[in-house]
């Protein structure tokens, strides 16, 4: 996973509205996209002109064609913001007024890919402390004019476009400044102040103590310290080809393929020494998407260890592009609950081991995903009473807080999975609330959700209704965690199991709204007996004064 230190600053020149524009994103985690850019003073919108490259540049990295390299997709969309920015100047002006210096920075797994239009700039300062100048200034060779850009963003209507390609390291720092930042300290001094740790308000305010009104510009700085880098990515660039096709008896380094486990023959039941594995294959030889989903599940899935999944690794001598995984033996949980509800000894079981599933899960920063029944399975324990659980599908594993709300199966979704929420904690434990209420009564508490149905929730039956031998604590656990209201239910894994192991100390769960007469009887007709009863004394009372 990348992740990165960031500081960024903007300080316009004195009684000065300002022109410069810088933001930057990480996208899924693994992509680096910083923009920074200084509209041209001399052109009426060059300060919306910054403004509208920046946005459009996060805005389109963010949907952009995953086959696309990463110098295909920054020339791509460079292109298309200048031509749009130089097109509407003459269309509405006739002349140049949308006019923007432009800085850009991505970074994908160990490389570092700049470009720049003008006259702002783009460093590194290595781990070792050495400033390098990444960029070069698009200005004018005599000192005199080296003040007017020969090339920028929106200037004409076709651009000259130099891409490089930098590697970088854990402990280097990418730097974006405006020539506001640059033009007012000398190199050594710019070094020191990075060197430092320093944030860049702090730099920009040190720079400016000792610079003339009349001399600033305005000042823009962005810092990046690359604390970790995305490991994936040189993992997916290894060569290694994957199998169109496979088939029974084949060999694949020493394992002989024996029978696919599913009906798209990319998993397989497979022997080496005696002993049963499961090989399992990316879904498509030439899908770009799939490749990478294979590698983030193949990276994740070897991550786990925890009792709670099979083990899985990647052999270091393979031949093709393959993981490993442990045969895990049994039955998936709607396969072993076929016209019975599980026993309230198991459901407890079920709910701990799916507990400690995610918990070992969060250690890494991930969640499941998809928990369902038929991602459980299910063995009986040798020797003794009760059940085994494990749990598969490393496929659906993504990192927590992810924006990916249509993975996993609809009809264990929490509902605010359908309007785009992250993933998290609270989400995953609808899901296993979902998974224990249908394990106790055979009926999910919102029906059947299709893919890609937007569906319409509403309160459900309560699961002691439907399975009364379900204690009354335990209807409670389920029903908070199942609950609609984000605020109501378990929003982290250790209330969730506190309470599940704790019976005496669950408190009855009602939603609101819910009448009287269903969260207390009790108290609903101890209340309805003496309104009848104050009723019947003033009927009375008024019949004598008569």
């Amino acid at each position: 996973m990348l992740q990165l230190q960031s500081s960024e600053f903007i300080l316009p020149k004195p009684s000065y509205e300002g022109d410069d524009a810088c933001a930057f994103s990480i996208i899924d985690n693994t992509l680096f996209v910083s923009v920074l850019c200084d509209g041209v003073g001399s052109a009426r919108r060059g300060g919306t002109a910054a403004r509208q490259c920046v946005k459009y540049f996060l805005d389109q990295f963010k949907a952009r064609p995953k086959a696309w390299t990463i110098p295909k997709t920054m020339e791509v969309f460079t292109r298309h913001i200048n031509n749009l920015l130089f097109t509407e100047s003459m269309t509405q002006y006739e002349r140049i007024e949308l006019l923007t210096t432009l800085c850009l920075a991505v970074i994908e797994g160990d490389t570092l890919y700049t470009l720049n239009l003008g006259d702002s700039r783009v460093y590194v300062l290595t781990k070792e402390g050495q400033l390098k100048q990444l960029t070069t200034d698009h200005t004018m060779d005599d000192e005199h004019m080296a003040h007017v850009l020969t090339q920028a963003c929106g200037l004409s209507e076709n651009v000259e476009l130099i891409i490089t390609s930098t590697p970088v390291y854990v402990g280097d720092t990418v730097v974006l400044c405006s020539d506001g930042v640059y033009n007012l300290i000398e190199h050594d001094a710019f070094t020191h102040l990075l060197q430092k740790g320093l944030g860049a308000k702090s730099i920009v305010q040190h720079i400016m103590q000792t610079a003339k009104d009349e001399e600033r510009d305005d000042m823009s700085l962005q810092i990046f310290r690359i604390e970790a880098l995305d490991p994936l990515h040189a993992i997916k660039n290894i060569q290694l080809p994957i199998p169109q096709t496979l088939k029974s008896g084949e060999i694949i380094d020493g394992y002989t393929l024996l029978n696919p486990m599913m009906e798209h023959g990319r998993i397989w039941k497979v022997a080496k020494n005696d002993d049963t594995f499961v090989m399992k294959f990316p879904m498509a030889a030439d899908d770009e998407q799939a490749l990478d989903e294979f590698v983030r599940e193949a990276w994740y899935a070897k991550q786990i260890n925890h009792h709670a999944f099979g083990n899985a690794w990647v052999p270091d001598d393979r031949t093709m592009r393959y993981y490993m995984m442990e045969l895990v033996e049994g039955v998936n949980l709607r396969e072993y609950l076929i016209n019975r509800p599980i026993s309230i000894d198991n459901a407890i079981a079920l709910g701990i081991f799916l507990h400690d599933a995610e918990a070992h899960l969060l250690q890494l920063g991930l969640v499941h995903g998809d928990i369902k029944p038929e991602n459980i399975i299910v063995s009986k324990k040798i020797g003794e009473a009760g059940v085994d659980f494990k749990m598969v599908d490393f496929g659906s594993i993504v990192e927590i807080f992810s924006l990916n709300s249509r993975a996993g199966t609809p009809s264990y979704l929490a509902p605010e999975r359908f309007t785009g929420s992250v993933i998290n904690e609270s989400t995953e434990i609808f899901s296993i609330g979902i998974t224990m209420y249908w394990a106790l009564t055979g009926t999910l508490p919102y029906g059947e959700i299709e893919p890609f149905q937007t569906p319409t929730f509403k309160n459900p039956k309560r699961c002691v209704k439907l399975n009364s031998n379900i204690p009354a604590w335990l209807d409670s656990i389920i029903m908070r965690a199942i609950t609609l209201n984000t605020d109501e239910r378990y929003g982290h894994y250790s209330e969730f199991l506190y309470e599940l192991k704790s019976p005496d100390r669950v408190k009855p769960f009602f939603t609101k709204g819910v009448p009287l007469i269903e969260r207390s009887p009790l108290t609903f007709y101890k209340t309805a007996f003496f309104i009848v009863l104050a009723l019947e004394i003033f009927t009375f009372t008024m019949y004598v004064s008569k």
